[in-house]
């Protein structure tokens, strides 16, 4: 999970400084993964590869939505809808965040780790060494 500070000017022309967070968690990057042929990894490394700047520019849209919450008072639940995201994105907020990541790589690089779970990465790397018998099912598909 990542907060961002964000400060931006409302359409009331007051300058507002927020807290808003994201993240994804491991059931929704399978998810993604699974969604796309080849794997989505790959699909983004392409893109990237191929500067589709159209693509890039969805694409982070995409995954701001997909990653935008509120947390419970209790930090038991990050609770995420279209309905969240769209009023976000209604936002001077959601520009500010916008034009950061399609501007600036390393912002962009940093957001994309930090709402990634911490400990995926050495999930990823038990699945590629481990033997076929701990495999998830869905790995071998």
């Amino acid at each position: 999970m990542i907060k961002k500070t964000i400060t931006y000017v409302d359409y009331n022309g007051n300058e507002r400084t927020e807290d808003h967070y994201f993240d994804l968690s491991k059931a929704e990057i399978m998810e993604m993964q699974l969604s796309v042929n080849g794997g989505f990894d790959v699909m983004l490394k392409s893109i990237i590869d191929a500067k589709d700047i159209p693509a890039i520019s969805k694409l982070f849209k995409e995954i701001i939505f997909k990653s935008y919450g509120k947390k419970s008072a209790d930090g038991i639940r990050f609770e995420k809808s279209e309905e969240i995201s769209r009023a976000f994105s209604q936002t001077g907020a959601y520009s500010e965040l916008y034009m950061e990541l399609c501007t600036d790589s390393k912002a962009a690089a940093e957001f994309i780790n930090g709402i990634i779970p911490k400990g995926l990465a050495k999930d990823v790397e038990k699945l590629q060494n481990g033997n076929d018998a701990n495999k998830p099912i869905l790995s071998t598909v």
